[in-house]
């Protein structure tokens, strides 16, 4: 199944943790793994701390790393850090599921980056039963 979230900013941290824990309950999903894959090339996915501020020091902390160049894509260069950013950060996140809820630690949250918004992002979401 796919889900669709709509981002806002050109670059941002969407928790999607709540959306998840609706699609657990309404597939009746008990026991297994959660599994999310992004469609997109620049955004991703995660688990991270969302304490006030955090979104914006992750934001800020990746694109330090990732200077502006003179990059060859041949589609539109000004974005191949974009690119770089979200295969580093990585296009997918698997969370287990026990008694019908996503097993995430205290302060854990599932969380969509956005890079290079705002746009429609589709989440492909996949349920894997224990055993």
């Amino acid at each position: 199944m796919e889900i669709s979230v709509r981002t806002k900013g050109k670059k941002e941290i969407v928790d999607i943790t709540e959306n998840l824990n609706v699609l657990v309950s309404k597939e009746n999903f008990k026991e297994g793994l959660c599994n999310l894959f992004i469609l997109h090339t620049t955004c991703a996915l995660t688990t991270m701390d969302l304490d006030p501020g955090t979104d914006i020091d992750f934001l800020e902390a990746i694109e330090k790393m990732f200077p502006k160049g003179s990059y060859r894509h041949p589609h539109d260069p000004s974005h191949v850090g974009e690119h770089i950013m979200a295969s580093i950060i990585g296009p997918s996140v698997s969370v287990p599921v026990s008694t019908g809820k996503l097993i995430l630690g205290t302060w854990q949250r599932v969380v969509l980056v956005e890079l290079s918004g705002p746009r429609e992002r589709n989440i492909q979401v996949n349920f894997v039963k224990w055993g």
